[in-house]
């Protein structure tokens, strides 16, 4: 008997990966965002242009196997290419030295069309564990979308040039709110 239930627990696990189906990221109708506070006053909002992901989502139970994330760091944009200039220099994401960034997940809890979602993100050479919200996951035919969100402290990924401000204060402040918007085809 307790024997068949081990069979019987193995062909469940693994029916369950089996509904995983592997999903590639569907670019122009993607974005992979941030925001960080300027001259403590205001919002500038940032992209990424070119990136790619590796992505495994189990579509009856809206859950993620598997989300693999490359980020080209000589792709930012914020709209001024004086600034973005200065984001690619040594003194944010240095890339010529560090040309790419990446996330890993971890691990995915599913709460309905949302979730938490924890992994390791990579930028300049230095790693930390984040967790990201997932909101608003969509499937509709053969594609998924969904939303990511969360905030790190640029200063554990040594992103550390600042400035202070004469009236108080610094140019840019250390927490960068990540927005991450994605739109999958399943493969």
């Amino acid at each position: 008997m307790k024997m068949l239930s081990k069979i019987a627990s193995g062909m469940i696990l693994s029916t369950g990966l089996l509904m995983a189906a592997s999903y590639s990221v569907d670019n122009p109708h993607s974005n992979v965002g941030f925001t960080v506070k300027h001259m403590m006053v205001t919002n500038v909002h940032g992209k990424f242009t070119s990136y790619d992901a590796k992505v495994e989502f189990d579509d009856a139970t809206k859950t993620f196997k598997k989300l693999v994330a490359n980020v080209d760091t000589k792709s930012i944009d914020t709209g001024i290419e004086k600034r973005d200039t200065h984001l690619r220099s040594d003194d944010f994401f240095a890339v010529e030295k560090f040309p790419k960034m990446t996330f890993e997940m971890t691990s995915y809890k599913a709460d309905g069309d949302n979730g938490k979602m924890t992994g390791n993100l990579t930028i300049r050479g230095i790693t930390k564990s984040v967790v990201l919200e997932v909101e608003d996951i969509s499937i509709l035919g053969d594609k998924v979308g969904f939303s990511i969100e969360g905030k790190i402290n640029r200063q554990d990924f040594d992103l550390k040039w600042n400035k202070a401000i004469e009236l108080g204060g610094v140019a840019v402040s250390d927490e960068v709110k990540i927005k991450v918007d994605i739109e999958a085809k399943k493969q």
